[in-house]
């Protein structure tokens, strides 16, 4: 029994939901279960190609919806969950009552792990500090700016692995772990400590990067990572920088894309008054409510940098 689990890559609240969806399906629907995972990340010209389903059930998780008939489970919480809406119709039909979506969830794990409670009695209490760490990442539920940025806990350290790790194999070891083990035994593993070390250095550099060459207009601080080889960065350091902001707009390129995000500080002193998932759609992306993301092909800095420059006047307060 072939379980493929296709699952948002390089992002904490991404592994964490596919290591949770791998115990409940073992516990609670096929014991005999393999697992296979596939990582997947947001692209300009975004589509699920068929060779990915190619399990005896397939799976996706914290990423976006498709109507390929071999898909079995199907489990999201971003606002933006739909590529087009022939596959939003198609999810409303859908009558099997194992694809669901709830865009009120802070993180897909907390999703994954209340239906898998509610609807078929499966509990893994030894998961709860997952879930937890799911929340407080994914949902931005950090006390400070400074909490978020200096890495202090476990799952931190995890997450910087995870997002800034070349290719999905350590992503994918992870995954196994965290179906098993605490926070705290993963972290100390020797590889992630050998990966995490020259990862920490370059946050820490990362964070003059963005000191240097980000400003701050109205509440909105812009910065262009161009020429830094720098594919993400820490979605705090701007507020951790800037304080009084309220919102982000950044332009990164990267070997596979060419990234605009779009963020609002959680701590702002004025409460956020845009839908950043909506201006975001406008223009090909989404994400959240709070938090955003548009794809453009690689070489596509122009572009990208013209459609910043547009959503840095619309959030100007």
């Amino acid at each position: 029994m072939l379980e493929r689990i296709l699952y948002h890559d390089h992002c904490f609240d991404g592994a964490a939901s596919a290591a949770f969806f791998s115990r409940f399906i073992a516990g609670a629907v096929h014991p005999d279960a393999e697992f296979r995972y596939t990582g997947m990340a947001h692209k300009a010209s975004q589509m699920f190609a068929p060779s990915l389903f190619d399990g005896d059930e397939n799976a996706i998780v914290d990423f976006k919806y498709s109507s390929d008939p071999r898909l079995t489970w199907w489990f999201d919480h971003h606002q933006s969950a739909f590529l087009n809406a022939e596959d939003a119709e198609h999810f409303r039909r859908d009558t099997s009552g194992r694809k669901l979506y709830n865009p009120n969830y802070k993180s897909c794990t907390a999703f994954i792990c209340d239906v898998a409670r509610d609807r078929f009695g499966f509990r893994a209490p030894d998961l709860e500090d997952l879930v937890k760490w799911s929340l407080i990442i994914d949902g931005a539920q950090y006390p400070d700016a400074q909490a978020a940025v200096e890495l202090g806990a476990p799952a931190m350290k995890l997450t910087l692995v995870i997002e800034a790790a070349k290719g999905s194999d350590i992503v994918q070891r992870v995954i196994g772990w965290m179906q098993h083990r605490g926070l705290n035994d993963i972290i100390a593993e020797p590889e992630i400590q050998a990966l995490f070390e020259p990862l920490y250095r370059r946050h820490r550099e990362s964070i003059d990067i963005i000191k240097g060459c980000a400003r701050q207009m109205n509440g909105v601080v812009f910065f262009d990572l161009t020429g830094h080889e720098m594919e993400g960065y820490n979605k705090f350091i701007p507020y951790y920088l800037f304080p009084a902001s309220t919102y982000t707009v950044s332009v990164s390129p990267s070997s596979f894309r060419t990234k605009i995000s779009v963020g609002s500080n959680p701590w702002a002193p004025e409460e956020p008054r845009h839908n950043l998932a909506t201006i975001c759609e406008r223009y090909g992306g989404g994400g959240h409510a709070r938090v955003g993301a548009i794809s453009y092909e690689p070489g596509e800095l122009e572009k990208a940098r013209g459609v910043a420059a547009e959503i840095v006047e619309e959030l100007k307060r």
